[in-house]
């Protein structure tokens, strides 16, 4: 009976002990985007091209701040299709899809009618690890956090969380969760917005 329970147990006790030993030393993070990142290149986390099916009035009244401490209203960006993702450098998801947002913007880079809103919710006084994880990563995409509250629409439950707004104002996607966002289909529903 001894052994049938050990045999149970053993596994799960490895796991639980490799797991510590990352969290310990600050590799967890690291490993479970790299492990979640093999997952988006399978193919199965596309982010859809599809549009919500009831867009909702997007709201604006809020401001961001960059890295260097600029800040400015968010209706900046009205009129544009504006790629807005919520993300944090303690968020393994939020790490694993970076790359392929990173592979969008650079095909969106230097398009007039697009712009990528790297929104991170680190605590403001945690602006120096998202300066460092992002310039470590030789992310380009620009990164910004929040410099007033955020409308209750961006208070997400779950991150990452991405929206994709409308020149006119109407948030047209969300998607909830992990995506590769550097597809074909994804990049044609971008331009296809922005040529409306």
């Amino acid at each position: 009976m001894l052994r049938q329970i050990w045999a149970w147990v053993k596994p799960l006790a490895t796991i639980a002990i490799i797991l510590g030993a990352l969290k310990i030393t600050g590799l967890l993070a690291p490993v479970m985007g790299i492990a979640q990142s093999a997952m988006l290149f399978t193919g199965l986390f596309n982010a859809s091209a599809k549009t919500e099916n009831t867009p909702a009035e997007f709201d604006y009244g809020f401001l961001v701040q960059d890295l260097t401490g600029s800040r400015q209203h968010f209706s900046a960006y009205r009129g544009k299709v504006v790629f807005l993702n919520i993300w944090a450098t303690w968020c393994p998801p939020c790490r694993a899809e970076m790359p392929s947002i990173e592979g969008l913007y650079q095909k969106f880079k230097d398009h007039d009618k697009v712009v990528f809103v790297m929104l991170s919710v680190d605590d403001e006084e945690k602006l120096e690890n998202v300066r460092r994880y992002v310039t470590g990563k030789e992310h380009t995409f620009p990164v910004f956090m929040a410099a007033s509250a955020l409308p209750e629409q961006l208070r997400v439950p779950s991150i990452p969380t991405t929206f994709v707004i409308s020149p006119d104002g109407q948030v047209v996607k969300r998607e909830v969760g992990m995506r590769n966002y550097n597809t074909d289909k994804f990049e044609k529903f971008l331009r296809e917005l922005a040529d409306q």
